[in-house]
């Protein structure tokens, strides 16, 4: 806010960045309304609404006849905004031959009509807004590295609605008491536990989403009393930070094949932790070889025998397009260390084989529990039950 006012008198160009739903749209009009171009126009533009070969037309104006369907002349947004404030939305999502026009407005204040050869002059302060991270973009040659620096005169940054917690609240009450007097209905209120979990939400959608879950309450719900339990009911699923599979067109999977594989991954990291403490132990121990290992690490040896075999047993890894598979050589846990060896090696190993093997390790565990199996698995039951009927498993 306060970047926003103190570069609103000058006609520097501004780029404003953040996540989807922030409010980017706002500053745009702080500025415009602080500078002395406020009794000019003010016009915002979308840009990746606009299709690619009409983009031209709708930004610099067009003469009459100069493509198919151009019955007239038409002004574009750069000229009828001249004396005020032009907002370009989604910056990023303009056609790179746009972007070379728009950097010489930017450098010269001139452009040309689609099919005239007449230089225009518009006085017009720039203003842009993207969420999408510009340098990533000018790395894969989807947008201008001058035209970014250009617009980059100024940068404001809006941090999405989490990291600005003490807002959230303040914000609820501002779009409760709105939407009562649009509504004409008292405002709603929130109790301690119920501020406390909007507060502590993620807000995928920010701002937006902050309003929207308002409105929605203000209108369904008959009590002005909101407790926990009643906003969760408005409040989406919180998902997961893990990386995601997208499904396929008509797909059905419910993904189990990448739960039981996440599974996998996580107790393979627990295990190796483990060994990271014995190989320190044997390192800080050095001149101790000799010596039983301490309890802690023998409790770590047996836990592995469990999960592996014996000490020459084949550890086998899926991941990617392959295996990894780990031969370890060691003696009984009383014994001495004489020799430790790992070997790497690329077997073919599917995942299909790995899920066998999972389920069936789970369904014996639990003695053939399947609801404690499918709760272990991190699966619901019915896709065990589908799993099992799947691979024919005789259990």
């Amino acid at each position: 806010m306060d970047i926003a006012m103190q570069v609103a008198p000058t006609d520097l160009s501004v780029l404003i960045t953040g996540e989807s739903g922030t409010g980017k749209e706002v500053f745009p009009q702080i500025i415009h309304q602080l500078s002395s171009k406020k009794h000019g126009p003010y016009i915002a533009v979308n840009c990746g609404a606009i299709p690619e070969g009409t983009i031209d037309s709708e930004l610099f104006g067009h003469e009459k006849g100069s493509f198919t369907g151009a019955h007239e002349a038409r002004k574009g947004y750069f000229e009828v905004a001249n004396g005020g404030t032009i907002f370009l939305d989604e910056v990023a999502e303009m056609p790179i031959a746009t972007q070379a026009r728009l950097l010489r407005v930017l450098e010269s204040g001139e452009f040309i009509k689609v099919g005239s050869s007449k230089v225009l002059k518009t006085n017009v302060r720039v203003i842009a807004a993207t969420n999408v991270n510009i340098l990533q973009a000018i790395e894969k040659g989807k947008f201008r590295e001058d035209l970014y620096y250009r617009l980059n005169t100024v940068p404001i940054v809006i941090p999405p609605l989490r990291e600005r917690k003490q807002d959230i609240f303040l914000m609820f009450r501002k779009f409760a008491a709105d939407f009562a007097a649009k509504y004409r209905m008292p405002v709603i209120k929130l109790n301690a536990e119920a501020e406390a979990l909007l507060t502590n939400y993620y807000w995928h959608g920010n701002v937006r989403q902050l309003k929207n879950i308002t409105e929605q309450i203000s209108v369904i719900e008959k009590s002005r009393d909101i407790n926990a339990e009643t906003l969760l009911k408005y409040l989406p699923q919180q998902t997961s930070s893990l990386p995601m599979v997208v499904k396929g067109d008509g797909s059905t999977s419910e993904f189990s094949e990448r739960d039981i594989l996440y599974k996998v991954l996580f107790d393979m990291k627990k295990d190796l932790t483990d060994l990271k403490k014995i190989v320190v132990d044997l390192i800080e121990n050095d001149n101790g070889l000799n010596q039983d290992f301490q309890p802690e690490n023998e409790q770590i040896i047996k836990k592995l025998y469990q999960d592996v075999g014996t000490p020459e047993t084949t550890i086998r890894l899926g991941y990617g397009g392959g295996n990894t598979t780990v031969k370890p050589k060691i003696t009984s846990v009383s014994e001495d260390i004489q020799d430790h060896e790992i070997v790497v090696e690329q077997q073919p190993l599917s995942l299909q084989e790995l899920e066998v093997d999972m389920i069936k390790k789970a369904l014996a565990k639990h003695k053939g529990k399947r609801k404690s199996a499918a709760r272990e698995l991190g699966i619901s039951e019915r896709t065990l039950y589908r799993k099992i009927n799947e691979y024919k498993l005789d259990l």
